[in-house]
């Protein structure tokens, strides 16, 4: 819950009342549910709305959290890292949140620069969070655990060096100023903010390959467990700095701090977890028998595609929030269609968003995998029971995904309750979340085979499928309007094709390792026929030598 986030996400701040929108797609927060006197800028009654806006063409476009007084707060939306502990995110982000929102002076730029910040963070050094699928596959040593932690102190570094040039010189003031159009308050603020922000990615991905150890362990229970705890320390740590001196000195640093601490208790819980059940148990060095020792090109080699993929459903969106807002022209419908977006975006994620975590079952559990037999397990797992598994996983979503959005007044509920929109802008959020209810199996047929193919160290032939996906989907975001289709229906549609087209992809590159391992298969099995045919072929040595007596008697 504390990694990786949904996509690129940041606080979208509104744009003062007496200036007009930025030309082009830029458009202003906005106010769904304005109970709040006709308030829009989160502020107090007497306070001047806050700085500039932010454009629909940000790497950072969304806010997650649309408030009941017509406040536009930055959401930082978690998506759940286990099947368990799915509601604890909600309350994480929520808590974040109000670790600057309760500040008095310039709430609303403190959450645009929060959000601004740790969402570029997540784009940039997020992909390090799939470590924990190297931990799970590779890690069969304390020698094979070195290297993988010493990748990951190699890659802090470079995310340390890049967050002091992002903060410091003329290439953040382009990336956070211009690139994402906001004004000097904002983006000095949001420097600073990704500056402080940067150890977290190293203490994150330490945490991730030790959690793939764990999960490689069947210690699953105690991966949740950490999960939840840093969930609380960073509830508990705004509560807590929300009485410091930091609320007047230094804001930002309450949300960061907490963030910290969660990522410190999270990382020393899985630490502590395997030194105490795993180190003492596996070997110094990994045998033949367990597949043979892993190098660091091979842990690099089988992560960049796991990390591409990430990065391309981080960047997804975003394109889709860009498209949709260009395609009705920036107007109050662009505004509007975007809100729908951002609204139905978590609330659709929410039952099948766990799916992906079925791709860690293969690594796990099959049988085949050499790197397994390390592991004692009371049953056997065969690779049917894990196919019988993902398919009760997609069945039970399908099942949520329908009950929830497609039984009348449900998902209606479920947004003005939850997000807090009003009754009538949550309607037009319905047919975007029906469109939803179809994810579950592209998801499903893309984490089941990503399993095998993990399970395999071909992740290579998945690059593909990253490069398809953003294909398909700006050719949905370009051709579905000439068809009819626009607004929040165009974005969750062009989402869906995406999803479809990745799929497809993974589905037909398993297809060609499978043919690959099948033919080679034939070929040892036919080698073997032969040889076993020429031993049976020959004499054995009693007859030889009764013939050659019979020979000499002959002669």
């Amino acid at each position: 819950m504390a990694a990786p986030a949904q996509g690129l996400l940041a606080a979208r701040v509104p744009l003062p009342e007496a200036r007009s929108p930025r030309p082009g797609n830029a458009f202003p927060c906005p106010r769904l549910h304005d109970e709040g006197g006709g308030r829009g800028d989160g502020g107090s009654p007497g306070r001047p709305p806050g700085p500039g806006g932010v454009t629909g063409l940000d790497l950072s476009v969304g806010f997650e959290s649309l408030s009941r007084k017509g406040q536009c707060r930055g959401g930082l939306a978690f998506p759940n890292h286990s099947m368990q502990f799915l509601s604890a995110a909600s309350s994480y982000h929520i808590a974040l949140n109000r670790g600057i929102a309760a500040v008095k002076e310039d709430a609303v730029e403190m959450l645009a620069s929060y959000g601004l910040a740790y969402s570029l963070m997540k784009f940039f050094t997020g992909p390090m969070s799939d470590f924990k699928n190297v931990g799970l596959v590779f890690v069969n040593s304390k020698r094979d655990r070195t290297k993988a932690v010493l990748c990951m102190v190699v890659a802090g570094a470079v995310a340390a060096v890049f967050h002091t040039l992002i903060a410091y010189s003329d290439l953040g003031y382009y990336i956070i100023n211009k690139l994402h159009h906001v004004d000097e308050s904002v983006g000095s603020k949001t420097r600073r903010a990704f500056l402080y922000l940067a150890a977290f990615p190293f203490m994150d991905a330490m945490a991730w390959t030790h959690a793939g150890i764990l999960l490689k362990h069947k210690y699953s229970f105690l991966v949740g467990c950490a999960s939840i705890s840093d969930v609380i320390a960073q509830v508990v740590f705004v509560a807590i700095l929300l009485h410091s001196h930091l609320e007047c000195r230094e804001p930002l640093l309450i949300p960061i701090l907490s963030l910290y601490m969660g990522a410190l208790v999270r990382c020393t819980t899985l630490c502590l977890g395997y030194y105490r059940n795993i180190h003492d148990v596996i070997p110094d060095r990994s045998g033949p028998e367990m597949g043979g020792e892993a190098t660091i090109r091979k842990m690099l080699s089988f992560w960049w595609p796991l990390a591409l993929i990430l990065a391309t459903q981080r960047i997804s969106r975003p394109i889709v929030n860009l498209f949709v807002s260009r395609d009705l022209g920036g107007s109050s419908a662009a505004t509007e269609a975007v809100a729908i977006l951002t609204a139905t975006y978590p609330v659709g994620h929410m039952p099948y968003g766990w799916l992906t975590e079925i791709r860690a079952v293969y690594p796990a559990f099959d049988k085949n995998n050499p790197s397994n037999k390390l592991v004692n397990t009371n049953s056997t797992v065969t690779a049917t029971h894990i196919k019988k598994f993902t398919f009760v996983c997609m069945a039970l979503s399908l099942t949520l995904c329908f009950v929830m959005f497609w039984t009348p007044n449900v998902s209606e509920k479920i947004l003005v309750d939850i997000i807090g929109v009003d009754f009538a802008f949550a309607e037009l959020c319905v047919v975007p979340l029906r469109i939803f209810s179809f994810f579950p199996l592209p998801v499903t047929v893309r984490a089941h085979l990503t399993g095998w193919l993990m399970t395999l160290k071909k992740t290579f032939v998945l690059a593909p499928s990253s490069v398809l996906r953003i294909i398909v989907l700006i050719t949905s975001l370009i051709v579905l309007p000439y068809l009819g289709v626009h607004g929040a229906t165009l974005g969750v549609g062009s989402l869906l094709a995406g999803f479809v087209g990745e799929s497809t992809m993974v589905a037909i590159a398993a297809c060609y390792v499978y043919r690959k391992q099948k033919k080679k298969r034939n070929e040892n099995e036919t080698a073997a026929e032969g040889e076993d045919s020429a031993m049976t072929d020959m004499p054995h040595t009693e007859e030889m030598t009764d013939i050659v007596e019979m020979r000499e008697e002959n002669e």
